[in-house]
This record gives structure tokens, C-alpha cells and sequence, in this order.
């Protein structure tokens, strides 16, 4: 589709064979793809009677385009794309970044989001080790990312930059780990910058970095119920101030994922059927 500033943007959209108008927005991470959601789209009996939405969100993918990121566009952008899928409203999945767009989405626009999963979403608070000190010098790292895109204008840029199958990544991972529990592991290959770099622009991605651990809109004011899912043992953030953040949503779950904020990596099963029990329970 075209965005109302001229951008194209890629979505896939599963419908079920029965006429139904409950969606499912899957929004990926920082420096990732609609890819993210491959084994959970194959897998998941929601498709049977859901409509499911997952999107190449602006800057990434198949939506590329240099520049113009922030939260409040990313939510522009899916409520654009159920518009122009003529669905109404949805529950909102969201991993990592995806998380902070998901409950941006909900605020900005509370008539068209029916709950939100909440994939490890980062709370500024809970931050720590190197998103704690991304937080801290994020003025600097906008400074550098303005100084990239002043190049880009003048035409220093690359040409073609490939997509990255997530899914693809996600095998290769597991094979590599062959089951151990090294958390620190997974964390270098999915922070790992010459791979992330190779597919996405430079400025996309400090763009993206900073979003990832920007301000969030008052929690108690996102009134749909809410599920949040917590990797057990993050490298990213403190579990507890994380758990303590989470009770500001007034209508909430916690649910506890044996991962290192990778769950659909390291635990794909149990982090599909949280969402699919989260969903069937909660009636949303």
C-alpha cells in the first residue's frame, strides 16, 4: 500500500476461510521483518478463524525508506493498513520495539485496539547493560544518526541493501545452541552489528535504537487488557522494575517465558501457546 506521504508499505494479510473481523497485528523489533512472525503464522490455529496482519514496518524489509521513524509514525502506519484492509480493530502482538509501537498504538488510538500481547517490552526504568547505556547517551547517538542522513541527502548511501530472513536466523541459532541455555549467546547474535547493518540502513537503525528506549505514554492510561510476556533471565532489562512497570496497566497478565527477550527464537512453542491461551481465555 501507499501511505498518505507517498512511502509503500509491505504487509502480509491471512484471512480465514470464514468471514470474521478479528485481526491480529504482528509487529517485529528493532532492525528485523515480518520474517520475525514466519513460524508463528504456520504454527498458530488463530489463523483458522482470525485475520492475521504482520507488516515490514517503515524502514525495514520491503517498506524501506530512509528517515522519517518514530513511534507515533509507525502506529500511523498500521492504523493505514486496517484501513485499508477494512478492519476495524485488532489485538495488537508486539516484540521488542514492536512492543513500544504496540502500546503507542493503543494510546494514540484506543478505538481500534482490542488488547495487546507484549513481547519483552523494554521499560526505560528497567533498562540496564548496554540498553542502559544507550539510554544514557541517546543524545549522541541522534547527533550521529542527523550527521548519517546529512550524507544520505547528499547521495553517500548504498544502493541496495537485501532483507534478512528472520526465520532463516532463528534455525541457524538454534542448530548453533544445539539446546544449551547460553544467553549471552543468542544476545551477540541477535545485537551482533555487521550482520544487522548489512540489511538496513545506518540511520534506520540508530532510529530505531532510540525509539526502543524512548519515553512511553502513561501505562495507566491503556485500558484493554493486556498481556505481557517476560523472558525469565534478560540480558536487556531488570526482570523486577519490568514486573513493576507491567502492574501500571490496569488490566493485565504476566506471563513468565523461559528466554533471553528472544522468546520466539529460544522458545518458540511456549510463547505461541501463551498467546494463543492469553487470547482464548481473556475472550478479547
Amino acid at each position: 500500500m501507499i501511505a498518505a506521504d507517498g512511502v509503500g508499505l509491505a504487509y502480509w494479510l491471512s484471512r480465514p476461510a470464514t468471514e470474521d473481523d478479528r485481526t491480529l497485528v504482528l509487529l517485529h523489533g528493532a532492525a528485523s521483518n515480518h520474517t520475525r512472525w514466519s513460524e508463528f503464522v504456520e504454527h498458530t490455529w488463530l489463523t483458522e478463524s482470525w485475520n492475521v496482519l504482520a507488516p515490514d514496518l517503515r524502514g525495514n524489509g520491503e517498506s524501506m525508506v530512509r528517515g522519517g521513524q518514530s513511534c507515533a509514525r509507525w502506529a500511523r502506519d498500521v492504523v493505514a493498513m486496517l484501513d485499508a484492509e477494512g478492519l476495524p480493530a485488532a489485538v495488537v502482538v508486539g516484540h521488542s520495539l514492536g512492543a513500544q509501537i504496540a502500546i503507542h498504538l493503543a494510546h494514540r488510538y484506543p478505538e481500534r485496539v482490542r488488547g495487546l500481547v507484549l513481547i519483552d517490552p523494554l521499560f526505560p526504568r528497567g533498562l540496564r547493560g548496554k540498553q542502559r547505556r544507550l539510554w544514557q547517551v541517546r543524545w549522541l547517538v541522534r547527533a550521529v544518526r542527523a550527521l548519517i542522513r546529512a550524507l544520505n541527502a547528499m547521495g553517500i548511501r548504498r544502493r541496495t541493501i537485501p532483507n534478512r530472513d528472520i526465520r532463516r536466523l532463528d534455525e541457524q541459532t538454534r542448530e548453533a545452541l544445539q539446546g544449551a541455555e547460553s544467553f549471552e549467546e543468542i544476545a551477540k547474535r541477535y545485537t551482533s552489528l555487521r550482520p544487522i547493518l548489512g540489511s538496513l540502513p545506518t540511520a534506520n537503525y540508530l532510529g530505531q535504537l532510540i525509539a526502543t528506549v524512548s519515553p512511553l505514554p502513561p501505562l495507566s492510561e491503556i485500558e484493554v487488557p493486556v498481556a505481557v510476556l517476560l523472558s525469565g533471565s534478560t540480558t536487556l532489562a531488570d526482570s523486577e522494575i519490568n514486573r513493576e512497570e507491567v502492574a501500571r496497566f490496569p488490566n493485565s497478565e504476566v506471563i513468565t517465558l523461559p528466554a533471553n527477550h528472544w522468546p520466539l527464537t529460544e522458545a518458540p512453542d511456549a510463547t505461541r501457546e501463551a498467546i494463543e491461551g492469553w487470547i482464548e481465555r481473556t475472550e478479547v
